[in-house]
C-alpha cells in the first residue's frame, strides 16, 4: 500500500507537460515585416502541404480583369493549417459578436438606388 500512495495519478505527466507547453512564449520581431492587401485567396493542397495565394482584385464586384496576379503565397502544413483555420474563426467571431454578422455574398451587401 506504501507503494499506491508514491506512484503519480494517471494523467498527471500528460497535465503537467500541457501546462508547461502553454507557458511558452515565443518572442516575434516584425521589424522587417511587409505588409499586403489581399481581397481573393485561392487554397489548393497536396499531401504534405496547404498553398494559399493571395491577391488583389482590383474589380471584385462583376467580371474579374483577365489575369489576377498572384501577390504572396503561404505554404503551410496541415497541422499548422489547422491551427490557423481555428484562429481566423476565433478572431473573426470576436468581431462580429462585437460589431455584428458579415455578410460574405458581395451581392447582398450591394445597395441598390432606388429606381425614379
Amino acid at each position: 500500500m506504501a507503494d499506491e500512495a508514491k506512484t503519480p495519478e494517471a494523467g498527471a505527466p500528460e497535465a503537467a507537460e500541457q501546462q508547461q507547453q502553454q507557458q511558452i512564449r515565443v518572442e516575434i520581431d516584425d521589424s522587417g515585416v511587409e505588409a499586403i492587401y489581399a481581397n481573393m485567396c485561392r487554397v489548393s493542397s497536396t499531401p504534405e502541404e496547404v498553398i494559399l495565394d493571395l491577391a488583389l482584385n482590383p474589380n471584385p464586384v462583376g467580371t474579374p480583369p483577365e489575369k489576377i496576379r498572384i501577390s504572396q503565397r503561404v505554404i503551410l502544413n496541415h497541422f499548422t493549417a489547422k491551427r490557423l483555420v481555428s484562429l481566423l474563426a476565433s478572431a473573426v467571431q470576436r468581431h462580429e459578436a462585437t460589431f455584428g454578422v458579415l455578410e460574405t455574398d458581395v451581392r447582398k451587401r450591394v445597395k441598390t438606388q432606388p429606381e425614379n
